[in-house]
């Protein structure tokens, strides 16, 4: 394919200014959405066939998000496209102040594998609905999820406005060769570096939807049965193959022991005492993330879990104690159904070790002190989280998510997915008369008059 070409054709139809009317913005959104929900199993099958995903497990973490996604967006897009007015200030005055969202005009979307559908779907939409032409460049890694959007965008769009490139780092490399307008990134810190690189040729902007090792508090005043089923489930959905999923447990060494029979009971309940023949555990997507995991393992004694099937791909929900803050599995994302379990005796020790860390992409306290509750918000940087719950944060069209420092930057969902692909242009209109002459040179005599008038 030749993308140079393929942009330039975008660019072109961008120019004709078909892309900025409400009519044309809110006709895409509704396609997009009644194609979705007529192809809701082809999008199960699709999600099973590249992470094992069950249908339950496919429709909320990913096809739900979606359908919540688009309804907003149609439901309030009118709004979000309508000039903001802004105050006058007084070296304006007569006139009157306004913002406008205008779309950047041809954009980059370059999801993940993980959760390959919502991630690629959810910055889409908000393409479409800024007015922004699209190339979308989803993951090698999740092909069958990959091959139905291609599918999708060639039912649903014009390539002049929407089209997707599949392929693995080559075709990567090649599209960060390119000059876009604006890039969403969702992936690895060590890519988002590149991506920032590669966009600062054109000085393109860009957003990106990054990772990190989130790590969990559980102080000594936690519901400590209710905080393992929450964990628990928001730590194993999707294998742990999620970029908010819980990475480390930091519990108040008083709490520990309870802690960890909890979380077993829980994974237990959750996936059986076999949970690797347990249709609700997703596979690892592919065997160098897999054998990546194995090695893992090793880094602390095993509560619960620790077994493998090569062949299907799977790890069981694994927990490990005795974990030392310089064990491998401490050294890097998991991102997968490995669970590190450490203690700490003061909060002040607890929140210092985060801190020197890069600042996470999440963070999750259980705790029933508001004091507590305070002081871990106002004294460490993440990009979002729970209190008392995992994940869920993500889950609203009425927040935005994204990263901070090395997690990533920009936020997303939403009006925020609208702003993220939008410039916002500020203007001013004077207004013909009073002309206000002191602005005028020639100067003298006037700086005193200045002075009183501000």
């Amino acid at each position: 394919m030749d993308f140079s070409a393929m942009i330039e054709t975008q660019r072109a139809y961008f120019d004709t200014q078909a892309t900025k009317s409400y009519a044309f913005r809110l006709e895409q959104l509704k396609a997009l959405n009644q194609w979705i929900i007529s192809h809701e199993q082809d999008i199960l099958a699709a999600l099973h066939a590249d992470l094992g995903k069950s249908e339950f497990e496919g429709y909320l973490t990913e096809v739900a998000m979606i359908k919540q996604e688009l309804q907003d967006a149609l439901r309030h897009l009118r709004g979000w496209m309508r000039p903001q007015g802004a105050r006058t200030a007084l070296g304006q005055i007569p006139g009157r102040c306004k913002i406008y969202s205008e779309p950047y005009g041809v954009t980059l979307i370059m999801s993940p594998w993980n959760y390959p559908f919502q991630l690629t779907v959810a910055p889409l939409i908000g393409a479409l609905a800024a007015g922004d032409c699209a190339v979308i460049k989803p993951s090698a890694y999740s092909a069958a999820t990959s091959a139905l959007i291609r599918r999708m965008v060639e039912e649903v769009f014009r390539p002049e406005l929407v089209t997707v490139v599949e392929g693995g780092r080559k075709e990567n490399a090649a599209l960060l060769e390119e000059h876009f307008d604006y890039i969403f990134f969702t992936g690895s810190p060590a890519v988002g570096r590149l991506v920032m690189e590669k966009a600062s040729r054109y000085l393109t902007p860009v957003s990106l939807e990054l990772g990190g090792k989130s790590p969990v508090i559980v102080d000594q005043t936690a519901d400590i049965a209710l905080t393992a089923k929450r964990l628990a489930w928001g730590k194993f959905i999707n294998a742990g193959q999620t970029c908010v999923a819980p990475d480390y447990v930091l519990v108040h060494h008083g709490k520990e022991q309870a802690l960890i029979e909890a979380l077993i009971a829980e994974i237990r309940k959750m996936y059986s005492s076999a949970p690797l023949r347990s249709d609700d555990l997703p596979k690892i997507i592919n065997q160098h993330h897999f054998d990546r995991l194995v090695g893992l393992l090793g880094s602390g004694s095993v509560a619960i879990g620790a077994q493998l099937d090569p062949e299907a791909n799977k790890i069981a929900p694994t927990v490990l104690t005795d974990v030392e803050w310089d064990s491998p599995v401490m050294q890097e994302e998991i991102f997968g159904p490995i669970l590190p379990i450490l203690t700490y005796q003061k909060l002040d020790d607890a929140l210092e070790r985060i801190r020197k860390r890069p600042k996470p992409l999440a963070l999750y306290l259980f705790t029933t002190d508001k004091a507590v509750e305070r002081k871990v918000l106002q004294e460490v940087s993440f990009g979002g989280g729970c209190v008392n719950d995992t994940v869920l944060h993500l889950a609203t069209s009425h927040m935005p998510f994204g990263g901070v420092g090395e997690s990533g930057m920009g936020g997303y969902h939403g009006r925020y997915s609208f702003t993220s692909f939008s410039h916002q242009k500020s203007v001013l209109k004077r207004f013909l008369k009073p002309d206000i002459s002191i602005r005028y040179a020639p100067y003298k005599g006037k700086l005193e008059k200045f002075r009183k008038l501000i």
